[in-house]
């Protein structure tokens, strides 16, 4: 669009601070996904996953048991022993027994994970569907300050953080403080209270560094993840405009732009291993002196005859099998803060509020004869830079009324107000007698086509982005709206034909083509009312004069606004309106303001002028090729 009059951050609302997410609140947020209430399969899933999990803490709490009554067995010559009693309860017995325990520890752990999984990843699923309806609800200005490199990214890290968080806290969290309670309770039935007492203080401590050294590897995994997004945003931005990168030789100078963003995330990487290893190593110097404290307790209880070689194996076993659920609740708590630092974003995504809402019980639009009027209509994208002040005309039901203007005016500003991607600060716009205002967005946008200067395709075929209009369009009425369009020969003449793939923002076609496909679009959608916002601008003269065909067949009958860059494009219009530094300075037919010798005339003769240039140039471009014959005859 030639219309400069971009929205500033100035003008948008201060948002309100978020606070800190906590695990708590994080865990709350998700519930509703995790134990959707019209999901009866997945809340009988998560029961049966959690009740599974409990068998099989006891299971894993038998282990060591049998370990240590293999080892006694075998210590007081069990094998040498006959009787049936003692075969059952022998070593060899006890050791299959034990290998019997272990297989189904795993298998109930396996089965946990296997119906877990059906709810973790619907409740992914679902949030992730969420936040990106909530993305397309959120105003324009918003997405015109984001960066699109960035937010994707927000978005793939915090899919991935609310599976950790789901599969990690909700599901083993609880269980696994259960398992410590059970153990200290065993060690203090099966030995003394001084093991308990040891082991807690060991649980403690551990515990203790972890959040201590987990937070300091927070700060650097946010700086971490800042510059991660950083170096993605970059990349994208840059492949973006490939182009634009060839055209002005600057591929060195994109390279040395990734690479300073991540020679700064490499750095902080290095730093996060680092604090990785002083984690580990703390955690295990820790949990050392806790598990040699026992044994060297135990080695005095078998001195006086109190304990067996079996309860040396067993507080060993014990001890080592504790790793395994302490160590969990180390990585537990590191990796549930660090997922809510992935999700925290995403969260803030969702507590944005949509600049538009729709007014509670706003009716549908209803179109009778489609006129509309913009009535004293004030507005600005910033309070300091006013762009329309007080701009009122009317577009008269199936007349075609254009806005011409310099760069800048507000012309292209008309067009996202009446869409209703902002709302005037003064004044009305109506259809129909209906303030726009007042109805739902859906049905205005329904009511309403759209051929913009520059149209962006999807990646994907030529028929997805034409049907597109009309999404329930048959392949019949595709094909007549690309014939409409004057795009239908070419189409055929493509290989895949409608289905051949336009490639990344519709690059694999010519600027006039990707036109075609637009008005196809919109001829399928069939709107009563029709905005070409400088349609033709970004085309040649030979391929606007073809547009320019397909454009009139679109328009006629139809209530049309056309927002006009060259003005041989507008010249059979009912009506022109000039529009000047957000005012309007003059209106009326063609002749009519060439008769006035105004703004209008003043910007006809400077278009023509150029135009006069063009042909010339064109004109030379196409006989030097017969001057460059006659030479090489000669």
């Amino acid at each position: 669009m030639t219309d400069q009059s971009m929205p500033h951050s100035a003008a948008k609302p201060a948002a309100a601070p978020q606070p800190e997410l906590s695990l708590t609140r994080t865990v709350m947020r998700l519930w509703p996904y995790v134990w959707p209430k019209h999901r009866m399969d997945l809340r009988w899933r998560a029961g049966a996953a959690l009740a599974l999990l409990f068998v099989a803490k006891f299971v894993t709490l038998a282990v060591p048991f049998s370990f240590k009554w293999a080892t006694d067995a075998l210590t007081e010559g069990g094998i040498e022993q006959p009787g049936l009693w003692t075969i059952l309860a022998g070593p060899i017995a006890l050791t299959i027994l034990y290998g019997v325990l272990r297989a189904f520890m795993q298998l109930f752990t396996q089965a946990r994970d296997a119906l877990f999984a059906a709810v973790s990843m619907n409740a992914v699923r679902q949030l992730a569907e969420a936040v990106f309806i909530h993305l397309h609800q959120l105003s324009l200005r918003f997405h015109l300050e984001r960066k699109t490199g960035g937010l994707t990214r927000v978005l793939e890290r915090g899919r991935t953080a609310i599976e950790q968080i789901v599969r990690l806290s909700m599901l083993t969290g609880i269980p696994t403080a259960v398992e410590f309670t059970l153990i200290l309770g065993v060690l203090f039935y099966q030995f003394d209270w001084r093991y308990s007492v040891v082991v807690t203080l060991m649980i403690a401590c551990y515990l203790w560094f972890t959040t201590l050294a987990t937070n300091w590897r927070i700060s650097i995994r946010r700086s971490m993840n800042d510059s991660d997004t950083d170096a993605n945003t970059k990349a994208i931005d840059s492949l973006l405009n490939y182009e634009t990168v060839k055209y002005f030789g600057a591929e060195e100078r994109e390279a040395e732009r990734y690479d300073r963003a991540m020679a700064r995330y490499e750095k902080l990487s290095v730093n996060s291993y680092i604090s990785l290893a002083v984690l580990n190593s703390g955690q295990g110097v820790i949990f050392t002196i806790g598990l040699t404290a026992v044994m060297v307790m135990c080695i005095q209880g078998i001195r006086a005859g109190t304990h067996t070689i079996g309860d040396f194996v067993l507080v060993n076993a014990m001890m080592i099998q504790l790793y395994q659920p302490l160590n969990f609740m180390g990585m537990l708590y590191r990796e549930v803060k660090q997922a809510i630092i992935d999700i925290e974003t995403m969260f803030q995504l969702l507590g944005e509020h949509p600049e538009i809402k729709d007014k509670p019980g706003a009716p549908a639009l209803e179109v009778r004869a489609g006129t509309v009027r913009f009535d004293d209509v004030h507005f600005a994208y910033d309070p300091v830079r006013p762009i329309l002040k007080g701009v009122s005309f009317e577009v008269p039901a199936g007349q075609t009324i254009a806005i011409v203007g310099p760069s800048g005016a507000g012309k292209s500003t008309l067009s996202r107000l009446l869409f209703r991607f902002y709302e005037p600060q003064a004044g009305r716009i109506t259809i129909d007698g209906q303030n726009i205002s007042d109805i739902q967005q859906r049905s205005l946008r329904d009511a309403i086509g759209m051929v913009p200067q520059d149209t962006v395709l999807f990646n994907d075929t030529i028929a997805y982005n034409i049907r597109y209009g009309r999404w329930e369009a048959t392949d019949a009425e595709i094909h007549e709206a690309a014939r409409l369009a004057q795009i239908d020969d070419f189409i055929r003449m493509v290989p895949g034909g409608y289905d051949a793939q336009v490639g990344e923002r519709g690059l694999k076609l010519s600027g006039g083509e990707k036109q075609r496909v637009a008005i196809a679009r919109t001829i399928l959608k069939a709107p009563p009312i029709l905005v070409l916002d400088e349609a033709t601008s970004a085309l040649d003269t030979f391929t606007e004069r073809e547009i320019q065909s397909s454009l009139d067949r679109v328009s006629k009958g139809r209530t049309t606004l056309v927002i006009a860059h060259r003005l041989s494009t507008v010249v059979n219009a009912d009506e022109i309106i000039v529009l000047d530094r957000g005012v309007i300075a003059e209106r009326g037919r063609h002749d009519e303001l060439l008769a006035k010798r105004g703004v209008y005339a003043a910007m006809w003769d400077r278009q023509r002028e150029v135009d006069a240039a063009q042909e010339t140039l064109r004109r030379a471009e196409a006989e030097e090729p017969i001057s460059m014959k006659v030479n090489l005859a000669t």
